[in-house]
């Protein structure tokens, strides 16, 4: 029997009272203490570095915090790891899922249980199993491995986990971020709702704010670890929510779409390909990306966008058809790259796109630091030219780094993207082909980074959007694909784009 059929199920509130946690000289939590009624639905918002993580981290028991109290209910509470604020009540649902893949969904539900037995009587399990599914409101298999499930399945069944094992009060880690956008409503609809009629109490962090109007009660912002502000949902706007996050800073804005699209930069035909796995089939029939046009796909991970990615830069093979950017065929040599002016963003650049150890202004220079001016092989490093160049680079793509010449592993995420950006638009580009670029990184930097893939396009560059945000697609692109197992299973321009539909394709139900 789970915590919330027991009769003293009734919600629990938390809340953290100067909370205050050091790493060293560095001051992640700055005396911040928000309130989280019982029975409500609160979000959590701040940028990137804001302390929200490290906030739930204390409450989780995975950091002890510097000072400060913790409430639960209406005592104050130790809570030394994260075992302490299970017995209390507390579960959280990670952004990406921890669920064992090869086993049965009943299986991930008992395995977890603290009084688990040596030997488990499954008929009785499965009794037991049944009865807790009766009183939830969505339903999940579990009679199937959980690789074969969905990735709305798998994040229902995450959330079915900390029900079953009691908890009631539940951690939200941006739980709708590999998730369609139908499969978001009814997640959240689901939570919103078990906070209505079943005593849950939930603390959602997002960076969605069309999720917190849509579901949240009251809304808690942290900025540069310090709590700025929040409130009842209903009176705050999301230019307000933005304000608290971002604080004085002013947000690039995006140039308005210009130009028309001219002829196709990049032509795939019929390729055909092995997935990651090895087991399945990337099969792309006809994809075309014009000059001065952004083209979007979308999709749910692991339907073939990584792969697509890979194609493109040449890190995988393909068995049939062709790829040609202006024509000629393409293989993305180094040389065929230069010649043809294809750069590409791939998602987390500081691993895919640098080398981490090598500094600032020599990852800025791979591009052509073996050629001269006039496009000649060079037979040694002009430092000097290099430096220059990267000071220019750092300057005009505002790249925060004490130094240039510091590794660029030291940079933020946002500053990794903003080097790499800087480097890939330097000169004529003619495609530009990128993966989640904007993943990760805090508002102001995705607002910044979006501007120079708007202002690319307008000059002419064509562009090929691969990401996971769906927000992102319907902002920036003048055509939306949909993948789905491997293929591209829908196309709309951006005009006649319909949210519903899309996700419908996403989710292999069109």
């Amino acid at each position: 029997m789970s915590a919330l059929d027991q009769p003293d199920s009734a919600p629990i509130g938390v809340e953290t009272v100067g909370m205050t946690m050091k790493f060293g000289a560095f001051v992640a939590l700055d005396n911040v203490s928000i309130q989280v009624r019982p029975g409500t639905f609160h979000a959590l918002l701040g940028e990137n570095g804001a302390g929200k993580s490290t906030l739930v981290k204390c409450m989780m028991g995975f950091y002890h915090p510097t000072s400060g109290q913790l409430i639960v209910g209406d005592r104050e509470v130790s809570i030394d790891d994260p075992r302490a604020a299970h017995a209390h009540g507390l579960g959280m649902v990670y952004q990406h899922f921890t669920l064992v893949p090869s086993l049965t969904g009943a299986e991930n539900l008992v395995i977890n249980r603290p009084d688990v037995p040596a030997v488990i009587d499954w008929a009785d399990e499965r009794g037991a199993l049944a009865d807790f599914m009766a009183t939830m409101p969505f339903a999940v298999p579990l009679d199937v491995p959980v690789s074969r499930l969905s990735a709305g399945e798998k994040q229902k069944l995450e959330l079915l986990k900390q029900l079953y094992l009691g908890r009631k009060f539940l951690i939200l880690d941006e739980p709708t971020s590999v998730l369609t956008p139908a499969e978001a409503d009814e997640l959240l609809g689901m939570v919103r709702q078990m906070t209505v009629q079943a005593g849950l109490t939930v603390l959602m962090i997002t960076h969605k704010f069309r999720e917190v109007t849509a579901y949240a009660d009251e809304v808690s912002v942290l900025r540069r670890g310090r709590y700025v502000g929040g409130g009842k949902v209903s009176d705050l706007s999301h230019a307000d929510m933005a304000a608290l996050m971002i604080g004085e800073k002013t947000l690039s804005q995006k140039a308005a779409r210009s130009g028309v699209p001219g002829d196709a930069v990049l032509s795939l035909r019929g390729v055909q390909a092995v997935d990651r796995s090895g087991l399945k089939q990337i099969s792309l029939d006809s994809l075309d990306v014009r000059a001065g046009e952004i083209v979007g796909v979308a999709g749910v991970s692991g339907n073939g966008q990584t792969e697509l990615m890979e194609l493109l830069a040449g890190q995988r093979p393909y068995q049939a058809g062709a790829i040609a950017v202006k024509g000629q065929p393409y293989d993305a040599s180094r040389t065929q790259a230069r010649a043809a002016n294809v750069r590409y963003l791939p998602e987390e650049p500081l691993h895919n796109a640098c080398a981490p150890r090598m500094s600032v202004a020599q990852n800025m220079a791979f591009r052509d630091f073996d050629e001269d001016g006039q496009g000649k092989p060079r037979f040694w490093l002009d430092t000097g030219a290099m430096r220059a160049k990267a000071r220019d680079l750092v300057a005009a793509y505002n790249v925060k780094t004490t130094s240039i010449d510091s590794p660029i592993a030291a940079l933020s995420g946002g500053n990794v993207q903003r080097a790499v950006l800087a480097r890939e638009l330097t000169g004529q580009v003619d495609l530009l082909v990128i993966s989640n670029p904007c993943f990760g990184l805090d508002f102001s930097a995705v607002a910044e980074i979006r501007a120079r893939i708007m202002a690319a396009r307008n000059s002419g560059t064509a562009v090929l959007l691969i990401s996971e945000d769906l927000d992102e697609i319907l902002e920036l692109s003048d055509r939306v694909l949909v993948m789905s197992e491997g293929r591209i299973a829908f196309e709309t321009p951006i005009g006649a784009a319909d949210i519903g539909e899309i996700g419908q394709h996403m989710a292999g139900h069109a």
